[in-house]
């Protein structure tokens, strides 16, 4: 039997090939959703990614014949262990063929590097924080990658399990066909509840206006998801660097700001067109013709991704979700969108889940990311 050797990513050629792996392994598959292939290699550079300022990480590839055959990355978030007190080995970007002996190498490098720190605690997959990408699918494996999913092969939890990981948390996503005609009741309830706590929906004519609002939509992703456990505040760099990366992205007619009378932002939510399909054909790159699939998506799309929702914690039990879901069906109805699928929500988050009660969801995936105590392993 063939041996897997396992290489540290230390040049660029090999960061590339790290980058370019799953490519490779899901070359043929319909659902898998490629990234854009400059972002991957940006993660791993501290001028481009803040979280590397408090944190360390590792890449590794693993070799069989020769052959590339998998690749697993190790990450310790040193913020995290700081204001949280929680002290464990992150471990993500992890792909491979179906080889046990594969998976094994990999999981046993993710060991080998927590012990070596003095740690007792792996989990993964996961990025560096909370608003990386998390979880190794387990429900959903004939149906659509999102660009803020992980796809994976079914046989991956299989072989998670196999090697001893449990679950550690797990993330829900539905899909939801948005009716053509909303109840009246939804109206009047609206209506109510605007006037009430007097409220009103925000409009914009440029993006430039939503500009000051972004950092309250920082302020207010704090206040609803602190109470989880896994979170940690974003700093200020993280801020900086979502404003300057994904701002230029976001279309402003979607995105829902809610303020009370004295014009304080109180929720938020920000949805955008299905780019699935278009990252599928640019194959991780914006040119040359990347960029054409985008703006195509972007302009005719009966699909789209719910992204990020803010509430402050005194109005979540007071329907502003309902204001918030009326204004994305209107938005929806002018832009020809029938379907919308949700980001994971984590299975503990029933706040946010109760946005789509109403509207027949379908938890068509499900996601969860593992831990080995090393204590007793």
């Amino acid at each position: 039997m063939s041996k897997v050797t396992i290489s540290e990513v230390k040049t660029h050629n090999d960061l590339k090939k790290f980058v370019k792996f799953p490519m490779d392994l899901y070359k043929n598959n319909p659902y898998y959703v490629p990234s854009f292939i400059n972002d991957e290699i940006n993660i791993w550079n501290p001028k481009e990614n803040p979280a590397l300022q408090y944190s360390e990480a590792k890449q590794f590839l693993a070799y069989k014949n020769d052959k590339i055959v998998g690749r697993i990355a190790v990450i310790i978030n040193h913020k995290e262990e700081k204001e949280l007190g929680i002290r464990k080995v992150r471990f993500g970007w992890i792909d491979f063929i179906d080889d046990e002996q594969v998976s094994l190498a990999l999981i046993q490098t993710a060991i080998d590097y927590a012990k070596e720190k003095n740690i007792d605690k792996i989990e993964g997959p996961m990025g560096f924080t909370n608003l990386d990408k998390a979880g190794m699918l387990t429900l959903g494996f004939d149906k659509l990658a999102t660009m803020i999913g992980i796809y994976n092969y079914e046989y991956y939890p299989k072989h998670i399990e196999k090697l001893g990981l449990t679950k550690e948390k797990e993330w829900v996503e539905f899909e939801l066909i948005f009716p053509e005609v909303l109840p009246e009741k939804i109206h009047k309830f609206n209506e109510l509840i605007s006037q009430k706590y007097h409220l009103k929906v925000l409009s914009f004519k440029s993006k430039e206006e939503i500009l000051k609002y972004v950092d309250p939509m920082f302020d207010l992703l704090d206040e609803t998801y602190k109470h989880l456990s896994t979170y940690t505040p974003i700093s200020d760099e993280q801020r900086k660097t979502y404003k300057e990366k994904y701002f230029p992205l976001i279309d402003k007619d979607y995105i829902v700001c809610v303020a009370d009378a004295s014009n304080q932002l109180v929720a938020f939510a920000i949805t955008m067109p299905s780019y699935s399909k278009a990252l599928q054909k640019s194959k991780g790159k914006l040119l040359p013709f990347g960029w054409w699939h985008f703006l195509k998506a972007g302009k005719k799309n009966d699909r789209a991704n719910f992204y990020l929702i803010g509430i402050h914690p005194e109005y979540q039990r007071r329907g502003v979700t309902s204001i918030i879901f009326k204004e994305i069906w209107k938005l929806f109805r002018k832009k020809g969108v029938k379907y919308l699928e949700t980001n994971p929500e984590l299975e503990e988050n029933k706040s946010v889940q109760l946005l789509w009660q109403d509207y027949n969801p379908i938890n068509h995936k499900r996601r969860r990311t593992y831990s080995l105590d090393l204590n007793n392993y």
